[in-house]
């Protein structure tokens, strides 16, 4: 298994799964239950051709292998957006340090025939670089290019409540002055978990 395989086989999914009719979604709106349904069989499909370590949702990871390490998220047009385990306040600025993998669906239930179909419109890789808040990344990049210094990274690492002490954060001025954080493509809310939108 290689990331571009796991692309392949995530857009083959969801040219297939867009033509499935699905007896057993129909009603259901809770979407974390609509997302383990996907999560599995999309795992399923992966087992039947590869051999890939399964992680759990207590890890936080779900295709675990040093080769992929990907978390698989999905999620709903209506409001893209899931969460993750909180580590160190260091993945806003630097990534999450994975993958992620992307399913957003459009859940379209039809009440004659008491089914359910799930368009899905969008399926992204984010390569674990770009797994880091999408404004701190940017404004940070802009503050080392105009020279700033460690306290005025600090001051805006404050600003932006990056959840961390002192200590921490002047440890982060530092690691951002020496190397510059990658642009990030997220939306990452500060919480006991991150919330992650799209």
């Amino acid at each position: 298994m290689t990331p571009d395989k796991l692309k392949a086989e995530a857009k083959s999914f969801c040219i297939s799964e867009s033509k499935i009719i699905n007896k057993s979604l129909f009603g259901i709106t809770d979407g974390k239950a609509v997302g383990t349904f996907i999560e599995h069989k999309f795992q399923e499909q992966l087992n039947v051709k590869y051999s890939t370590t399964i992680g759990s949702s207590a890890i936080g990871i779900d295709l675990l292998s040093n080769d992929i390490l990907t978390d698989i998220k999905v999620t709903s047009i209506k409001q893209p957006q899931s969460s993750c385990p909180f580590r160190d306040a260091k993945q806003k600025i630097f990534g999450l340090g994975y993958n992620l993998l992307v399913f957003v669906y459009d859940k379209i239930d039809d009440p004659k025939s008491k089914t359910a179909t799930l368009d899905f419109v969008s399926c992204s890789f984010i390569s674990k670089e770009r797994t880091a808040d999408y404004t701190t990344t940017f404004r940070l990049r802009e503050m080392v290019e105009d020279n700033a210094n460690a306290e005025d990274i600090v001051a805006y690492l404050n600003d932006k409540n990056i959840p961390a002490d002192e200590i921490t954060l002047n440890q982060l001025a530092t690691q951002i002055l020496k190397s510059p954080p990658v642009q990030g493509y997220l939306t990452i809310s500060n919480a006991l978990q991150w919330r992650l939108q799209y």
